[in-house]
C-alpha cells in the first residue's frame, strides 16, 4: 500500500504542542508498525546554543524529533513533553518529521549573518533513525551545508549513513566533516533488551570499517556505560577491541546519565529486568541523574589503560561531536528544536 494513502488529517485532535509545531498530516503505515509520524513544516532548521553552553559546538539541526530507537537511557526523552507527548513510549513511537528542513535550511546558510560556523546533528535524536530511509531528509541537509561551505559533524547509531557516503564523501573535499559512530553494548540480550529500535551493534562496527576505508578518521562514542551491566573488564576490553579492529581511530567511553524523566523509564524498566540491581543504583544515583563521583573515578581508571593501549584516545581539538551531558533547561530549546 502505497505511504501517501496511508495519513489521517491534521485535525484529528492533534496536541497543542504538534499544532504549534507547524503539523501538516498525520501518518502510518504497515511498514512501520506501531510508530506514527507527524510531518510538520519548520519554520527554522538550525538552532543556536547559548553563548554560556558547555557542548563543543554553537549550531545543531534536529530533523526528526523523538527517535524509533527506542534506547531506554536516552537523555533526550524530555524533548517530547515540549510537544504536550510523553518521553515514554510516545518518544519511541510518535517522530515528529520536518519535511522541509532542507529548503529551509538552504535559506538561512544564505543569509549574509552566516559565519560558516560548525553545525552538528545527531545531538539529539539520531539523523539515520530508521525513518530517514523514506523521508530521505539528510542528503538535502548535507548538500545545503557542503554548498555554503560550512563544516559540520553527524553522530549516529545507524548503518543507513552508508546509503550518503558518495555524497559524505564528496562534500569531504570542499568542507570539515567529523563522522562519530555510536556503540556501547555488544552483548545481543542486552543490545535488544536496552536499544531495541536499533540496529545490530555488528552493523554499527561495519559502518565504521565502511568509513575508515572512505578516508574519514572515525570517532566512536563507546557510550553510555551502564553501571553493573556493561562496566566489566571483560565487556569493556571486548568493545574497545572491537571498534579499534573496525578501524576508529578515537573513542570516547562515559557512564549514564539519568536525569529529568529519564531516569523514572529506566529505572522502570531495570526494576522489571534486573530487580536485584535496584539498590545499588539507587546507592550510584542517589544524587540524582549522575552516577557517584567514586563511580565516575572507578570507571575512569579501567576504561582509559584499555583506550590508550588500542590507541583510541581521542586528539584534542576535535569537533566530531560527543554524546552531551543532558543540558540545563535554559540549553535544552537550542538542542530540542
Amino acid at each position: 500500500m502505497r505511504w501517501q494513502n496511508q495519513t489521517l488529517d491534521a485535525d484529528d485532535g492533534a496536541l497543542p504542542g504538534l499544532t504549534r509545531a507547524g503539523l501538516v498530516r498525520t501518518v502510518r503505515t504497515p511498514e512501520f508498525d506501531g510508530i506514527t509520524f507527524h510531518e510538520v513544516l519548520c519554520k527554522s532548521a538550525l538552532n543556536k546554543m547559548p553563548e554560556n553552553s558547555a557542548l563543543p559546538f554553537r549550531w545543531t539541526i534536529n530533523p526528526m524529533r523523538g527517535c524509533s530507537h527506542a534506547c531506554r537511557y536516552c537523555f533526550a526523552r524530555g524533548s517530547h513533553e515540549y510537544l504536550g507527548l510523553d518521553a515514554g513510549r510516545d518518544f519511541d513511537a510518535e517522530i515528529v518529521v520536518k519535511t522541509n528542513v532542507g529548503a529551509v535550511l538552504r535559506r538561512e546558510l544564505a543569509r549574509r549573518s552566516w559565519q560558516r560556523e560548525a553545525v552538528a546533528l545527531g545531538t539529539n535524536t539520531d539523523p539515520y533513525q530508521r525513518a530517514e530511509g523514506r523521508y530521505r531528509l539528510m542528503p538535502g541537509i548535507i548538500r545545503a551545508l557542503t554548498e555554503a561551505r560550512t563544516p559540520f559533524s553527524i553522530l549516529t547509531k545507524g548503518p543507513l549513513l552508508r546509503r550518503d557516503l558518495p555524497l559524505l564523501t564528496e562534500a569531504a573535499r570542499q568542507v570539515e566533516i567529523s563522522v562519530a559512530v555510536s556503540i556501547a553494548i555488544l552483548d545481543p540480550d542486552l543490545h535488544h533488551s536496552l536499544e531495541p529500535g536499533t540496529p545490530e551493534p555488528r552493523a554499527r562496527l561495519e559502518l565504521v570499517r565502511a568509513l575508515a576505508e572512505a578516508g574519514f578518521a572515525v570517532h566512536v562514542m563507546a557510550a553510555p556505560i551502564i553501571p553493573c551491566l556493561t562496566d566489566s573488564r571483560a565487556h569493556l576490553e571486548a568493545l574497545v577491541a572491537a571498534i579499534a579492529e573496525a578501524g576508529a581511530t578515537s573513542a570516547t567511553a562515559f557512564p549514564m546519565h539519568l536525569r529529568g524523566p529519564t531516569r523514572d523509564w529506566f529505572l522502570s524498566w531495570l526494576a522489571a529486568e534486573h530487580p536485584a540491581l535496584m539498590r545499588r543504583y539507587r546507592q550510584l544515583y542517589a544524587r540524582g541523574g549522575t552516577v557517584s563521583p567514586a563511580y565516575r573515578t572507578w570507571l575512569r581508571e579501567r576504561i582509559d589503560p584499555l583506550l590508550t593501549a588500542y590507541g583510541l584516545h581521542r586528539p584534542q581539538g576535535t569537533t566530531t561531536p560527543r554524546s552531551p551531558t543532558p543540558p540545563a533547561p535554559d540549553t535544552q530549546l537550542a538542542l530540542f528544536g
